[in-house]
């Protein structure tokens, strides 16, 4: 019998595990191999940006990222192209750039000894029996059954766990995000975002990582998303961005959490952490943060308060749902044509770039 089993282990997972009292037996099993230092074959779909309000957080839970992890150039201003109303404009603002993947294998690399963690794992489901959740997975093509007192989704955007445990909720809006890697000759020392109806009512974005540039979009999952993309690409091109040989493609699903409704936490001790409880930005898709505040809280939660966890997980996570909701004001006032237009003219918080050598100024 184990106390916790957690589901995924990105950055949600990973900081539940971490941080969970060692009194409890933990199991953390997840469907990529972080364990070895070989590509996994479900390579995340991410820009692998970290925020300011992840940097916030990474240095509530005194962390700092290993030189290893990151990965050039870093940035320092966002680069706003709004094709929609044809302006661009820069704002300072301070990301730290890192490979995700290493990223993610730092944090499993910080989970102590006595929590049991499995790799290379899928989650098949779970049951709830009278006191005790059923919990099966396959390891090398063979199906386990173990016991827990909770479980702990942290599987993402489409998450298992959630999908069979919260079958009758309110699930955020779901994008299909495609991301491809490009090769490229200059350097890009911004973060771009990109505006454009014909193309997604959420936005694009450009990363440059070394001597390749990621170039991203959230599209709505009903839309032709590949038909998209490629006028997106045929856009950039056009507007002079330098974009060379095609190097790898990956896509996934993301969540876009315009309702509190949207958001799911716990039935009957399953209990939901990061994007799989809805816990994204609205305006940005940003997750990292939300990732690391709701593995923290549920982890001090259980710590605090054993399997009576749920009234104050519920209760710590109204801090989340405040910050949801004001980042849907933000997303109103970012996506209305008329509205950005206004702040883009207006030059508030922008900033001039000068010396950048680059064909689009």
């Amino acid at each position: 019998m184990y106390d916790i089993v957690i589901v995924g282990a990105g950055p949600a997972g990973a900081t539940l595990a971490r941080i969970l009292d060692k009194r409890y037996k933990v199991l953390l099993i997840d469907k990529r191999n972080l364990n070895e230092d070989i590509e996994y074959k479900r390579e995340k779909c991410c820009g692998g940006l970290i925020a300011p309000d992840a940097q916030k957080m990474l240095a509530h839970l005194g962390l700092g990222i290993p030189k290893d992890v990151l990965t050039g150039p870093q940035m320092f201003s966002v680069k706003s192209v709004d094709f929609d109303n044809g302006m661009e404009k820069h704002y300072q603002r301070h990301y730290i750039n890192v490979n995700r993947e290493k990223f993610d294998r730092w944090l499993v690399s910080l989970i102590p000894s006595t929590v049991e963690v499995k790799f290379n794992c899928l989650f098949i489901s779970h049951k709830k029996q009278n006191d005790y959740i059923e919990v099966k997975y396959r390891e090398n093509n063979k199906d386990f059954v173990v016991k827990a007192k909770i479980l702990a989704g942290a599987d993402g955007a489409i998450s298992k766990v959630r999908k069979q445990a919260f079958i009758d909720c309110t699930i955020p809006d779901t994008y299909i995000s495609i991301q491809k890697c490009y090769k490229t000759h200059n350097e890009m020392p911004y973060y771009t975002s990109i505006f454009d109806r014909d193309i997604t009512d959420f936005y694009s974005w450009i990363i440059q990582k070394e001597n390749c540039i990621l170039i991203g979009s959230a599209i709505l999952d009903n839309d032709k998303a590949n038909e998209k993309f490629d006028l997106l690409i045929e856009k950039l091109k056009n507007y002079g961005f330098d974009i060379g040989e095609e190097n790898k493609k990956n896509g996934t699903l993301i969540m876009r959490t315009k309702k509190i409704k949207q958001i799911n936490l716990i039935r009957d001790n399953v209990v939901l952490i990061g994007e799989a409880a809805g816990f994204i930005s609205p305006s940005s898709a940003e997750g990292i943060s939300y990732a690391l505040k709701s593995g923290t809280m549920l982890a001090h939660s259980i710590n605090n308060y054993n399997l009576k966890f749920a009234k104050y997980y519920t209760k710590e996570s109204k801090k989340i749902k405040l910050n949801i909701i004001i980042k849907n004001f933000k997303a109103f006032i970012m996506y209305n044509k008329f509205l950005r237009k206004v702040i883009m003219k207006s030059r508030i918080l922008s900033m001039d770039i000068k010396d950048i050598n680059q064909k689009n100024k």
